[in-house]
């Protein structure tokens, strides 16, 4: 296999399309790609696969990620971070409370984020990539247009504070969460800002984890002249295996129909949908190996194994 996957360890400043470019000039690769954006003021991990990697990037849209968030309770920013326009204090129409928070306010930003963490839909934030008639919501909030996001479903698995600090501003609270794709930290802190009546935006973001990996192993983008390739088999580490005998793994390299009660482990699946894409996103994938490399990931689609993917 020709390239692998390495992790950066994005500084602030940098786009998430800067780094690609860098590791493409590091390796002299052309075929690079990053999993899971991280805007400029972000720092933190950032997958960036390459080459023949490219392949398994699919597989990890899925993944959990896990972020430090430093806030600041009693201001608001347009953008919901720290790029924005800064207003210092906060007047709500449903509190009565306005200005700055101090330490005795503590309970009462705990409980807000408390309260946010236990959601189970988010709307994204107008300063974001989410796309509206095929056109980036950043785009259209920097040209003054009005439109409306939609909430979408997220998972909060949990939200641990680490420290709470009064500053001149108000008061900076330092968090850990770790939550499913899609989760923006910044409207976490938009929104608990609302609820404690005090507003808030995300001062710094940093992401330390993404499935499987860790920010402990990614490198400073000046430094990649010391990378290693990570093997991107790792993406499948957590797909369900099948052990194919020789006469299927030979069928299905050459892409003809198996079916599935042929493959063991696959007997027992249902039949499914016609659509390939309704297929794909509602049921089981799973990784098919023979002699311990791997051939394909397949699902079952009405009764007869599908290739999503053939690596043989």
């Amino acid at each position: 296999m020709k390239g692998g996957i390495i992790l950066i360890d994005k500084p602030r400043g940098l786009t998430s399309f800067d780094c690609d470019k860098i590791v493409r000039r590091s390796t002299g690769i052309k075929k690079v790609g990053h999993s899971g954006t991280l805007d400029p003021f972000a720092t933190g991990l950032l997958p960036v696969f390459v080459g023949d990697a490219l392949k398994f990037m699919r597989y990890t849209d899925g993944y959990d990620k896990a972020y430090v968030c430093k806030a600041l309770f009693g201001a608001t920013s347009d953008t919901g971070d720290s790029e924005g326009e800064i207003r210092p204090g906060w007047i709500s129409e449903c509190s009565s409370r306005v200005g700055v928070p101090t330490d005795t306010d503590f309970g009462r930003i705990r409980a807000a984020l408390e309260e946010v963490a236990s959601r189970k839909f988010q709307t994204p934030p107008k300063y974001s990539a989410k796309k509206i008639n095929g056109k980036k919501a950043y785009d259209l909030a920097r040209q003054g247009v009005e439109f409306e996001l939609q909430p979408v479903p997220v998972e909060i698995y949990s939200l641990d504070i680490m420290d709470m600090t009064c500053v001149e501003e108000g008061v900076v609270v330092e968090f850990k969460v770790h939550c499913s794709k899609g989760t923006y930290i910044r409207t976490i802190c938009t929104d608990a800002g609302e609820v404690s009546g005090f507003g808030a935006y995300a001062m710094e973001l940093r992401r330390v984890k993404v499935g499987p990996f860790d920010v402990e192993g990614a490198y400073d983008p000046a430094d990649l002249g010391k990378f290693k390739f990570i093997d991107p088999i790792v993406t499948l580490n957590d797909m369900p295996e099948v052990v194919l005998n020789g006469r299927n793994a030979e069928a299905i390299r050459n892409g003809k129909k198996v079916p599935a009660k042929f493959v063991d482990g696959l007997g027992s699946e249902a039949s499914t949908p016609k659509d390939p894409e309704i297929a794909r996103a509602e049921h089981t994938l799973y990784k098919a190996t023979f002699e311990g490399r791997l051939i394909a990931v397949i699902y079952v689609d009405e009764g007869i194994v599908r290739i999503d993917r053939g690596f043989a």
